[in-house]
């Protein structure tokens, strides 16, 4: 069956309309899942074109015609060229999140509920900037929702999600009886269509609750279908529900007493502070006044979750929940997909956390994130950007297998504000200054040395710990809009945290903002894409240096990123940067741990599995141990950066082929980070704001740490 526009009967809002259609015709319609004479003709017309073997007409429910596809024979062509202008995301794109809340997830339903007498069926968002073109190649994600049904439940990620998915949504009519047998066969018309236009690109699934039972059925009937399973709070534990002693009083409740059941539900869903929250603007103190308005709109709206969920469907509701969760635990031995499970620390109506841990035990590859601030409905509440957690568990991939460079999405402005404000005290505490150098050989303050495009390599000296690394990418992006790739330890990228219940951590937030690892691969594309990448030869060891050993260069004798970045004619940028003996001192250090037996057994054991990228060199550089080094702050001071002058290597490639050649510049890029260090630590004791009390003494707290003086270059 298939879904007709039909004359406006549900007056949609602009920033949220149904588009379907077979003729490119995208309006303001409802949707209507009834058969007419023109809908005959087309399935007629239709009937015998096939694409990989699927007709048209078995597709039930899908609306993939919003692709405004064509389909000649046995391929898929994509009509509309204009899809092809936006190959990729530029840095800080805006992605919508906070435009959205709540309040207009209740005003919409208020349309979604009008009863049509129509089936399940698919629905495509629009958002309210009208932008539908998502990057080329870009995967299909189906939403199905919790047990409301309406299928608003992303309505927070819309906007940022159509930017990287072709995004249908699972819309179940209030009044809809349709078992959960059938909705799952209902959703797997869908993938098997999907799979059968695009077979080597993955489908995503994203299930909310009750949507998590139906994504998980799905998966297990479909193992074959490559799919990354994305679970909000899925309700496979619905049988240990909280509320499991309260359902057999609503079958009996009068309904007079029915219109307190949304109030109830309202708070044991979900915390209406965090869902208040979610367009106050981003800083490190929320507005409350925002907050506080936002609270006051949201709260009359409540009563409509009783038009939403009204007695008898509640009643349905709550059996259609318990044929689905015994449906789909029976079956996840068979579950082969990618799945990653979104977890409530503060859920009142499932133990989503510990579902979550047996998940993680039951399912062949499953990961975990853990919010546990957070409540039932998780993608409504604030603290909780879809998007975000899919790029920095690193699930978002266009073919079998993710690509760090391909597949990889640029911080929006929202995440950059985030990790502005989550990294607010370090760069109050620090206030980086950095210096560049001009092609005749001044040193000014700021980037203005850098080049615009690239491809750009910078090569620099790695703080203990990595401490300069943060505020190079945040300052890059803020002055120059250039997002620099950092290629970072092997081992970073398939850490297996100790915690049963990982949260979004620090390094999934590198991973958001460009980490990558560093591999001759990695580095080949980086390249070839004209990207701006930045390089430690000393690696681990120089990152977890000994005590003594602070601006102490531990580069191997290889000098193949060089003979590399000729080949592409990449810019090569040496840079030293100081100030790691201003903030911490290093009082347990590698030697010291080795001397403590069970310290000593700790890093060997750790140490066994991990990967050492220079295994084969001798020495301290080959010494690639990781260990978590102590450390003790001190009254801070401040970070220096000075970016040497830009080496071109542009048609030198022939030249630079010789081995000697390739070295003699390779240690000319070496002494000029050493040189640039030296410089720093001569000129910074010139700098009367190096102490973090004279810039707060002399300077406004809310001053931007790049405007807070410092030495004249």
């Amino acid at each position: 069956m298939f879904v007709e526009a039909t004359p406006s009967i549900v007056n949609l809002s602009p920033c949220f309309a149904l588009k379907s259609g077979y003729k490119n015709q995208f309006s303001r319609v409802s949707v209507k899942c009834t058969q007419t004479a023109a809908d005959s003709s087309l399935v007629e017309s239709t009937d015998s074109v096939k694409v990989n073997g699927v007709s048209l007409n078995q597709r039930v429910g899908s609306l993939n015609d919003v692709e405004r596809r064509e389909f000649l024979g046995s391929n898929a062509i994509i009509d509309d060229k204009s899809r092809l202008k936006e190959e990729k995301l530029a840095p800080l794109w805006d992605d919508g999140y906070g435009t959205q809340s709540v309040k207009d997830y209740l005003d919409l339903a208020k349309d979604f509920i009008k009863p049509d007498g129509g089936p399940p069926r698919w629905f495509c968002p629009v958002v309210a900037d009208g932008n539908e073109t998502p990057l080329p190649n870009s995967p299909v994600l189906l939403f199905l929702p919790g047990m409301d049904g309406l299928g608003l439940g992303l309505i927070l990620h819309h906007k940022s999600l159509k930017k990287v998915f072709e995004v249908r949504c699972l819309h179940i009519p209030v009044q809809d009886r349709t078992p959960f047998e059938d909705l799952v066969t209902f959703v797997e018309e869908t993938l098997k269509f999907e799979h059968a236009l695009f077979p080597n690109r993955p489908i995503y699934l994203v299930g909310d609750s009750f949507g998590g039972c139906l994504a998980l059925a799905v998966a297990a009937r479909n193992p074959a279908i490559d799919l990354v399973v994305i679970l909000s709070n899925p309700a496979t534990s619905f049988d240990r529900s909280q509320l499991q002693p309260l359902f057999p009083a609503l079958e009996v409740m009068p309904d007079t007493l029915h219109v307190t059941i949304p109030y109830l539900l309202s708070f044991v869903m979900g915390d209406p502070l965090k869902m208040a929250m979610v367009t106050a603007e981003t800083s490190l103190t929320p507005n409350v006044g925002k907050v506080a308005d936002n609270l006051t709109a949201l709260l009359p709206r409540l009563s409509g979750l009783s038009d939403i969920i009204p007695r008898s469907t509640l009643l349905w509701k709550l059996k259609l929940l318990k044929s689905a969760a015994a449906y789909t635990n029976s079956r996840l031995h068979a579950v082969k997909a990618e799945v990653l499970v979104l977890a409530s620390g503060k859920d009142n109506m499932l133990p989503s956390s510990n579902e979550a841990q047996r998940l993680s035990k039951t399912l062949q590859n499953c990961k975990i994130c853990y919010f546990k601030d957070n409540g039932h409905t998780l993608l409504l509440e604030d603290g909780m950007n879809l998007l975000t957690i899919i790029k920095g568990r690193l699930k978002y991939r266009r073919t079998w297998k993710h690509d760090f460079v391909k597949d990889f999405i640029p911080p929006s402005m929202l995440e950059y504000k985030s990790a502005l404000g989550g990294n607010g005290w370090f760069q109050i505490a620090t206030s980086p200054v950095m210096f560049s150098t001009l092609e005749d050989g001044r040193i000014v303050r700021g980037l203005s040395g850098i080049p615009d495009e690239g491809p750009v390599l910078l090569v620099g000296y790695h703080m203990l710990m990595g401490l300069e690394l943060a505020p190079i990418i945040l300052e890059f992006l803020r002055e120059k809009k250039v997002m620099v790739r950092g290629v970072a330890h092997p081992e970073l990228f398939k850490m297996n945290s100790t915690n049963e219940l990982p949260e979004f951590s620090y390094v999934d937030l590198m991973k958001v903002f460009g980490a990558l690892p560093v591999t001759p691969t990695n580095l080949f594309k980086l390249f070839s894409s004209k990207s701006f990448a930045l390089l430690y030869p000393g690696g681990a060891r120089e990152a977890l240096h000994r005590k003594g050993e602070e601006y102490k260069l531990f580069w191997p004798d290889e000098p193949e990123f060089v003979r590399m970045a000729a080949k592409f004619g990449a810019t090569i940028i040496p840079f030293g940067s100081v100030g790691e003996d201003d903030i911490t001192e290093l009082v347990l250090d590698y030697d010291d741990m080795m001397k403590i037996p069970i310290l000593n057994n700790y890093i060997k054991k750790s140490n066994e599995e991990a990967i050492n990228v220079r295994a084969e060199m001798d020495g301290e550089v080959g010494n690639q141990d990781l260990f978590l080094p102590g450390i003790v702050p001190k009254v801070p001071g401040r970070f220096y950066y000075l970016f040497g002058k830009p080496i071109t290597t542009k048609g030198k490639e022939k030249m630079l082929k010789d081995r000697e050649n390739a070295k003699e510049l390779y240690m000319e890029i070496k002494s000029e980070v050493e040189k640039s260090m030296t410089y720093l630590i001569k000129k910074r004791e010139e700098d009367p704001y190096r102490g973090v009390v004279n810039r707060l003494v002399n300077q406004p707290i809310l001053t931007p740490v790049h405007q807070v003086p410092t030495f004249e270059p």
